[in-house]
Formats: C-alpha cells, sequence, structure tokens
C-alpha cells in the first residue's frame, strides 16, 4: 500500500469543524493582527513550554532573526552552530553580518559534538546556536556550562522540538531564548508559516516584541531597529485548536518509533552505534537506529519507547542511518512510500558558504550523515500496518 512521509489530511479531518468555526470567529471580529487570539495562543504556548515569556512572529526563521537581532548579534560577531541542519540556522546569522563558526555533529545523535564546540569558540563568539534537530534536546546542561564560561549568549533552534525534554526541562526554556516553527510540516503546524520565540528574562521578551513590531511600543514612535515578523490572529487560533492535541501526538510518534525500532531489531539489521560507527557501514545491509539518550553518543537506542528520566524525543522525523542507502530508496520508491533526506549538503558545504573555506572532509562527521541517513514516516495517523510496509521496502533495499 502507498503510504505517505506525512499525511496532513489525516490530522485535519478529525478537526475540520472547530478549525472553521475559528476561521468565522477570527472572520467576524476582523481582529486579524495581535488581539485576544495572539495574546491566548502566547500564554497557553508559554505554559507548554514550561517558559515564563512566549512571542509569537511570522516564521521559525524570523524567530532566528529575532532573537539575533535582540541579542545584538552582528558584524563582527561569531555564532557558533552545526553545520548538518537546516539552512535557516545558519541563513539567519549571515543576514544580520556576523559569520557562523560551523561545527561538527556527534554522529550518534546528529547532535552538536560537545568537544568540537568548546574547541571552536573564537574570540569574537558572541553566542551558541544548539539545534535540537529532529525533536531530541542537544546536550544543554553542557552547552550552557560552556556559554557561562566563555560569556556566550544561548539561542535553542527548537523549530523541530516543540515538548522536547533535557533534564527534566522543556526546549526553548533553557537558554536565553528559544525559536520554534510552525511550518505545516512540524508536530504543531499552522496553515502556513508561523513561529515563536520563549524566553525567562521579561526584559528580553519586552524587546523581541518591539523588534517584532518595526521597534516600537507606540504606533509611530521607535526606539529600536525592527522589522514585520508578526503573527496572524488566524494562525494564532488555528495553533490554540492544535496545541491542545500535541501531547497525544506527540505520544503516538514515540509509540511509532518503538514500533519501528522492535521492527527492525527483530529483523536483525540493526547495528548498534554506541561505541562508533563501522567504518564499513556505508556499504553493509544494515542500518542504524535513532539514538534517544540525554547524553551524546554514549548508549544504545531504547527499544520499548520509554523514556529516559527528564528526557523526551518528540520525533518530528524518524531518522536512521542505512547501509546502500541508494538501492533502500530505489525500494521505497517502487512501493510507493514516502522518504526524504534530511539533508544532503551540509551548510559548511553550501555554495553560498565557499568563502569561510571549509573543505571537503572538515566536518566528517556531518558529512556522513548527510551520505547515510534517511527519514521514514512517523506521523501520529499512521497505521502499525502502513509501518509493516515501510519496514518491509526497508529490509528489501538491504537485502538486494
Amino acid at each position: 500500500m502507498p503510504v505517505p512521509l506525512l499525511d496532513l489530511r489525516a490530522q485535519y479531518a478529525p478537526l475540520r469543524e472547530e478549525i472553521r468555526a475559528a476561521f468565522d470567529r477570527v472572520a467576524d471580529s476582523q481582529v486579524l493582527l495581535g488581539g485576544p487570539e495572539l495574546d491566548a495562543f502566547e500564554a497557553e504556548a508559554a505554559a507548554y513550554c514550561r517558559s515564563a515569556h512566549a512571542v509569537g512572529c511570522s516564521s521559525g526563521t524570523d524567530a532566528l532573526v529575532m532573537a539575533l537581532m535582540a541579542l545584538d548579534v552582528g558584524p563582527g560577531d561569531d555564532v557558533l552552530l552545526p553545520s548538518y541542519t537546516f539552512f535557516a540556522t545558519a541563513g539567519s546569522v549571515a543576514r544580520l553580518g556576523a559569520r557562523p563558526v560551523f561545527v561538527d555533529i556527534d554522529p550518534v545523535s546528529f547532535n552538536v559534538d560537545l568537544p568540537a564546540l568548546c574547541a571552536a569558540v573564537t574570540p569574537r563568539a558572541k553566542a551558541i546556536i544548539p539545534v535540537h534537530l529532529y525533536g531530541q534536546c542537544a546536550d544543554m546542561p553542557a552547552i550552557l556550562s560552556l556559554a557561562e564560561e566563555r560569556h556566550l549568549a544561548v539561542v535553542e533552534d527548537a523549530a523541530q522540538a516543540i515538548g522536547a525534554e533535557c533534564g527534566g526541562l522543556r526546549a526553548g526554556g533553557m537558554g536565553n531564548v528559544g525559536c520554534f516553527s510552525f511550518y505545516p510540516t512540524k508536530n504543531l503546524g499552522a496553515f502556513g508559516d508561523a513561529g515563536l520565540l520563549t524566553t525567562q528574562d521579561a526584559a528580553l521578551a519586552e524587546r523581541l516584541r518591539m523588534i517584532r513590531n518595526h521597534g516600537s511600543r507606540r504606533r509611530y514612535y521607535h526606539e529600536i531597529l525592527g522589522g514585520n515578523f508578526r503573527l496572524d490572529a488566524l494562525q494564532a487560533a488555528i495553533l490554540r485548536i492544535k496545541l491542545r492535541r500535541l501531547d497525544a501526538w506527540t505520544e503516538a510518534r514515540r509509540r511509532n518509533a518503538a514500533r519501528y525500532n522492535r521492527l527492525f531489531s527483530e529483523a536483525g539489521v540493526v547495528c548498534n552505534a554506541a561505541a562508533g560507527i563501522p567504518r564499513d557501514f556505508e556499504s553493509s545491509a544494515s542500518l542504524i537506529l535513532p539514538h534517544e539518550s540525554p547524553s551524546t553518543g554514549k548508549s544504545a537506542p531504547r527499544l520499548d519507547g520509554d523514556p529516559f528520566p527528564g528526557h523526551r524525543h518528540v520525533y518530528n522525523q524518524y531518522v536512521v542511518r542505512v547501509g546502500r542507502r541508494d538501492a533502500v530508496i530505489a525500494a521505497l520508491q517502487a512501493a510507493q512510500i514516502g522518504h526524504e533526506i534530511y539533508y544532503p549538503v551540509p551548510l559548511h558545504r553550501q555554495e553560498c558558504f565557499a568563502a569561510l573555506n571549509y573543505p571537503e572532509g572538515s566536518l566528517p562527521a556531518g558529512e556522513a550523515a548527510a551520505r547515510t541517513t534517511l527519514a521514514l514516516p512517523v506521523y501520529p495517523e499512521l497505521t502499525a500496518a502502513q509501518q509493516e510496509e515501510v519496514v518491509a521496502a526497508v529490509l528489501r533495499g538491504l537485502r538486494s
């Protein structure tokens, strides 16, 4: 049976009437920017993220730009970030005239490698952007310790990780500011672009609200430079409806991930990479399951779906490493099963950053991840039968 990578229609169907009523409520009010829907969403989102303040904005990319603006990041500053992630993380830094300093990843968790991060701190470094990739928090206690020692700000890129936890704390509530995306494919998706910033700092929250509205508290009076980063009231109303279902959707994603782990393990193709990626992995008929641990590279994946104490992976994507990836992709395509490669070209090898002079092989773990990773369907409405089809196709590819 065909299996899509993501089925937004399946999510929308049971919410259709409630969302249409929200459309009508906002349309009838004609309060289309700001107003009660935005205020309510920000309060509810702040509570969900266990953060004192939340500021709605126009997209996850704009959230990153706003956060860096609020921290006065600009020309002459360096910002440390992982190379293996979505472009917006580095693009937001470069847009403000600062220099992205690319850091390699831990090969098991896909999040930033802590020794590499420590070694990458430059005299011009002003901030770190840890990315909670695929729905799992980076090692925030270690990152925050480094930031305190070196006097660096921490901007959490939590675009894929709303509800993820590390040490009992929620993504977006640990650094100076957290940035979320509500692009439709995210665990909490809007009807288009939308984003959010969270912070525990009241002064920083006020500055972010000013930046969102052209640097203004009062109309026509501009204290600082800002932009038009507002969140539409209609998007806020839709997000409020979906936020109430988010925990149930997240637990369904976690159950689906656990089922994949069990099915692949029972098939005898799983390679435990806790001790490192085998040298011949890329030609092998095996795969490596997603890592789920609050530390980086220290333990094997959990197969039962139970969280580590204080840790919660929210599986925005279920990403495996596969040997013989081209053969696996061919088998998935033949079976009409959705899949995706995130991300085929690490940021340090993107053409627009060529002047930063990161030659091929300079960040080997990220480059290897780009060659071997593959995302499989994990959305909440995915059925057990569909997952069995996905696993069967992957096994055919590995064994072909």
